[in-house]
C-alpha cells in the first residue's frame, strides 16, 4: 500500500512538473502559428484590398494605388519593418482569398457585419463611413450638424430607398424631405441651390465634393449614423489582433491618422490624380 502511495504521489509530482513546459510549449505554438510570426520572417505585409472604392483605395494615373487604406497600409508594414505588399482582389472573392491565405490581412474599407464575422476576424473599427451632409454655403454658421436641420423650413435631400433616406426619416423627421432615384440627382439639387442639404454616405459626399463642391458646398464629415469599417484577418490568431489594435491606437494618437484622414478625407486635392 505505501509503495502504490508512493508511485501515486510520485506520479502527481511529475505531472504537475511538467504542466508548466507544456504550457510553455503550447505558448511557443501558437505564437509560430501567428501570421504576425510569418510575415516578420517572410519580410513582407501582404494586404488584399479592390481598388476602386474612393477614396480608400484607387488606381492614380501612373497606375499606382493611393488612397486612404493604402497610406495606412504602407505605415503599418513600415512599423513592421516589412515590404509593403499590394494585392488588388476583386471583391466577391477577397474574403476566400484571405482564407486560403492569398495574403495577411483585409484593410479595403469592409463594413464589419455578423455574417461575416462568422467567417474572419476584425479588428477594432478605424474608421466609421456612416452618414454625412453636403451643404449649402450660405448655411456654414447656421447648420453645424444634423440635428440643426430637424426644422421644416430645411430641405434635405437623399436617394430613394437607402440607408440616407432612412436617417433622414428617423433622425431628421422635421425636416422637408425629398428623395432622387440617383445619388448624383439629389447632390445636384443642394449645388443648385434648390434644396439645404444633402445626406449620403461618407464615401459618396467625398468623392462629390472632390468633384464638383469644392469651394461651394460646406462638408459636414462627422457621421451621424454608425456603419464601422475594420481591418479582417483569419480567425484563431490573437497575436496579430492584438498587434493592430496597438498600432490603431498608436497612429490615432502619434498624428499620422489624423494626416492621412485630412489628406483623402477632407481634402479633395487627391481627385486630379486619380482622373
Amino acid at each position: 500500500m505505501k509503495k502504490l502511495v508512493t508511485l501515486v504521489l510520485s506520479l502527481a509530482f511529475l505531472a504537475a512538473a511538467a504542466m508548466p513546459a507544456t504550457a510553455a510549449n503550447t505558448r511557443m505554438e501558437l505564437v509560430k502559428q501567428s501570421t504576425l510570426e510569418e510575415i516578420q520572417q517572410r519580410g513582407e505585409l501582404r494586404v488584399g484590398f479592390e481598388a476602386g472604392y474612393m477614396p480608400f483605395e484607387m488606381t492614380d494615373k501612373n497606375g499606382n494605388f493611393v488612397g486612404f487604406d493604402i497610406e495606412v497600409a504602407k505605415e503599418m508594414a513600415k512599423d513592421m519593418g516589412v515590404k509593403f505588399v499590394p494585392v488588388n482582389t476583386a471583391w466577391d472573392g477577397i474574403i476566400p482569398a484571405l482564407l486560403t491565405e492569398k495574403f495577411d490581412i483585409i484593410i479595403s474599407g469592409m463594413t464589419v457585419t455578423q455574417e461575416r464575422n462568422l467567417k474572419v476576424n476584425f479588428a477594432d473599427p478605424y474608421i466609421t463611413v456612416g452618414q454625412t451632409i453636403l451643404l449649402r454655403k450660405e448655411l456654414e454658421n447656421e447648420v453645424k450638424s444634423y440635428k440643426d436641420l430637424n426644422d421644416p423650413k430645411y430641405t434635405v435631400v437623399s436617394k430613394l430607398g437607402t440607408t440616407g433616406e432612412q436617417a433622414v426619416l428617423r433622425k431628421i423627421p422635421k425636416a422637408t424631405y425629398k428623395s432622387f432615384e440617383t445619388e448624383t440627382e439629389a447632390a445636384m439639387e443642394v449645388l443648385s441651390g434648390k434644396a439645404d442639404a444633402y445626406v449620403y454616405d461618407l464615401p459618396n459626399c467625398v468623392v462629390f465634393m472632390a468633384q464638383q463642391g469644392k469651394d461651394k458646398l460646406v462638408f459636414l464629415d462627422e457621421p451621424f449614423t454608425y456603419e464601422p469599417l475594420a481591418w479582417a484577418v483569419r480567425k484563431g490568431d490573437p497575436d496579430f489582433l492584438n498587434w493592430l489594435n496597438n498600432f490603431l491606437r498608436q497612429i490615432k494618437n502619434d498624428g499620422r491618422y489624423e494626416r492621412i484622414y485630412n489628406k483623402w478625407i477632407k481634402s479633395t486635392e487627391w481627385i486630379e490624380k486619380v482622373q
